[in-house]
């Protein structure tokens, strides 16, 4: 973790938390008067970083005065964005929304949150959607982060969290197996927990197909073929079955479905399933005898096996092999996904996920539209059914799609999307753009209106962590003159548009108090959570379904969330990605992120400190691929898919597998490694594949010098 002098405590009064991933480290910083506060420290006491931060959280102030803040509404006027008044910026907005629905309807307009909103502005945006504008096309770039573990929860548990315990229960672990996680680069402060797992005597396992950082510390490293992690957790937990390893009376007493998933998994022979996966048979029998023997153990997925078009049977296969072995619900035991995002969690649970309403109701389940109707005062006929997923509507956009009109808050899709080439057409190709952010971005270089909005040090509002703790987000520097809040940006838009009695919010804790009430009897029941008691108890786990009940930092322990109170096995097969090498694209692509920059770079790429020291993706190659094609460090080597082009420096390692090349996705342009990415979707979680696809190389330029 990086280090800096301390400073004096009471320059750090307030406690807030960081603005980037879903770790959501506590942080102290200047107090509320300041402008600027140019000092950051991390809280020794919040017990979920303990004090610790990655370089972006200590860095995380540089962009409260950057001088490229958006300062004024930006309209376009014969081609150029000129500055307006928010007056006329509204106007617009609202006018271009009015216009579309009257002549194309109303889902015509497209609706398009983030990860980073809060609570309370995910959920107000998710009503804006569907009362002000009546749209079902509402979506978030969430759905490219956690949407295939979340369905993988929901079949096989009942419930969507990220960790159904709170992330301390690692250290106590015997054994803990990462999927596709490199923790160490995407969730730094939490290798603390690894750490002491590890001093305490615990054994760490990965698989990946990059040595990444998190695989250096690994005691056990599993270098597996992009696509075929499915493959693997099967083979796993054939050979839990055959080395009778699993727990019979667990499965018997609080399963069902195992018959039909130990038939499945029968065929998935060690031998076949080394040649899918490179793994060898000896590793998978070390790991399973680890697992299974073990008093504690976990089985924690990232984004590797997620983001493919099978993720969702990816996850519900290593979820298979958790349930055989009775993790779930045992003490320091279970499955869990590690959530990337800051509100990921949150923000699918209240409303900017096409298909679902506050407290992760389901807007297609009649009963869960009249409770949130009830609470809005519409009539639940009047709720619009499941929109598009966001892929789905960013492609539908301009005339041929049918959205004509759209409306972003937070989210750069022009960079954070697949197929960035497509993407661009599409929004070339709309009538009118609205985009709401504090700086111009990629995305904004299409709008015609943009909106700058408060940073998250200039607003207070809740978040939910990856263990679904809900957490307080204080204001702690005064915003620039000229910007405003999203919730007023709301609330004056659903005025122009005849709806402003439903959006007479005026702080983010005048909408929590709706927010509570609408998820009251809910999955994601907030209703018993106030901001004083998260205050009090550094954050309170949902479901919380009362304000004398504790919260639930642990789930699973007596019972599943289905009705019966038993988990359900899924018995899932292996099948190719969307995008398989061969003899014209024969190198598997794959992507990530660094641990300097975050999601599409939009506010990374602005911090001196973080370009400094990560200026350029760096493209990792083999050694025998890159003498194979002549390419040596600091090469520009440009690739092609079946989509795009996209170059980088190239980065010659043995970290990665001979057949595999990465790059990070946090640059556009031609540096944009999404440019490459098959937007082949999940069937069930509509994710799609960043994880995965074919490339061939195409030109090597001269090396230049790299960082």
């Amino acid at each position: 973790m990086t280090s800096l002098p301390l400073v004096p405590p009471e320059a750090l009064s307030v406690r807030t938390h960081c603005p980037y991933c879903a770790y959501q480290c506590g942080m102290l910083i200047g107090d509320g008067t300041a402008d600027a506060p140019g000092t950051v420290q991390g809280d020794p006491h919040f017990p979920v970083n303990n004090g610790e931060l990655c370089i972006k959280g200590w860095t995380s102030t540089t962009l409260l005065r950057h001088p490229d803040r958006l300062t004024s509404p930006l309209v376009r006027v014969r081609g150029e964005l000129r500055p307006a008044t928010w007056d006329a910026a509204l106007d617009a907005t609202a006018e271009a929304i009015r216009a579309t629905k009257e002549r194309y309807g109303p889902d015509a307009v497209g609706v398009f949150g983030s990860g980073a909103l809060t609570n309370e502005k995910a959920y107000l945006l998710g009503k804006f959607a569907r009362v002000a504008v009546g749209t079902a096309n509402i979506d978030y770039n969430g759905r490219y982060c956690m949407s295939s573990a979340a369905a993988a929860g929901n079949r096989a548990f009942g419930i969507d969290r990220g960790l159904p315990f709170p992330v301390s229960d690692i250290e106590k672990a015997e054994v803990v197996l990462l999927v596709g996680s490199n923790a160490a680069d995407t969730l730094p402060p939490i290798m603390q927990w690894f750490d002491r797992q590890r001093r305490a005597g615990g054994r760490l396992a990965v698989i990946d197909p990059r040595k990444t950082a998190t695989a250096r510390a690994a005691d056990l490293f599993l270098p597996v073929t992009p696509g075929s992690d499915l493959a693997l957790a099967n083979g796993l937990l054939y050979l839990a079955v055959e080395e009778n390893l699993i727990a019979r009376k667990f499965i018997e007493s609080r399963t069902t479905g195992f018959d039909a998933v130990r038939r499945a998994v029968l065929t998935y022979h060690p031998a076949h399933v080394e040649r899918l996966t490179g793994v060898a048979e000896a590793t998978m029998r070390k790991l399973v005898r680890w697992l299974g023997s073990a008093r504690s153990a976990m089985i924690l997925s990232g984004r590797g096996p997620e983001q493919q078009s099978k993720g969702v049977d990816t996850a519900n296969a290593f979820i298979n092999l958790a349930l055989a072995l009775g993790l779930p619900g045992k003490p320091a035991s279970g499955w869990g996904t590690l959530t990337g995002q800051g509100n990921g969690q949150g923000g699918r649970e209240h409303g900017q996920k096409a298909d679902q309403l506050p407290g992760y109701r389901l807007i297609e389940v009649d009963p869960h539209r009249e409770a949130v109707a009830k609470v809005w005062g519409v009539d639940p006929a009047s709720l619009p059914r499941k929109g598009k997923s966001a892929f789905e509507l960013l492609d539908a956009l301009g005339p041929e799609g049918g959205i004509r009109s759209l409306l972003v808050m937070g989210s750069n899709v022009a960079v954070a999307s697949p197929d960035l080439t497509r993407i661009g057409c599409r929004l070339a190709a709309l009538d009118h753009l609205t985009v709401c952010d504090a700086f111009l971005n990629e995305t904004a270089a299409h709008a015609h209106v943009i909106l700058p909005a408060y940073q998250w040090a200039e607003e207070e509002g809740t978040m939910t962590n990856l263990e679904g703790r809900v957490i307080h987000r204080r204001r702690v520097a005064r915003p620039p003159t000229g910007v405003r809040g999203d919730i007023d940006i709301l609330r004056e838009l659903a005025d122009r548009l005849g709806s402003g009695d439903k959006f007479a919010f005026h702080s983010a804790r005048d909408v929590f108090e709706e927010l509570r009430r609408a998820t009251a009897g809910g999955t994601a029941d907030y209703s018993g959570i106030t901001y004083e008691r998260i205050d009090r108890e550094d954050g309170v786990c949902w479901p919380c379904p009362s304000e004398d009940h504790p919260g639930t930092p642990r789930l699973f322990a007596d019972r599943f969330a289905h009705p019966d109170g038993k988990a359900r096995f899924f018995a899932v097969e292996h099948r190719p990605a969307g995008d398989e090498p061969d003899a014209h694209y024969p190198f598997y692509f794959t992507t990530g992120r660094y641990r300097e920059h975050y999601n599409s770079g939009a506010q990374t790429r602005l911090v001196g400190a973080l370009t400094k020291a990560r200026p350029h993706p760096l493209l990792q190659i083999h050694p025998a691929a890159a003498t194979r094609h002549r390419v040596g460090g600091g090469s520009v080597v440009t690739l092609e898919s079946r989509r795009g082009r996209a170059e980088f420096r190239a980065e010659v390692t043995p970290a990665i597998r001979p057949d595999t090349l990465f790059a990070p996705f946090h640059w556009g342009g031609s540096e944009a490694a999404n440019q490459l990415i098959n937007p082949a979707l999940d069937p069930t979680s509509l994710m799609p594949e960043f994880k995965l696809a074919a490339v061939r190389i195409v030109a090597v330029g001269t090396p230049v010098e790299t960082p």
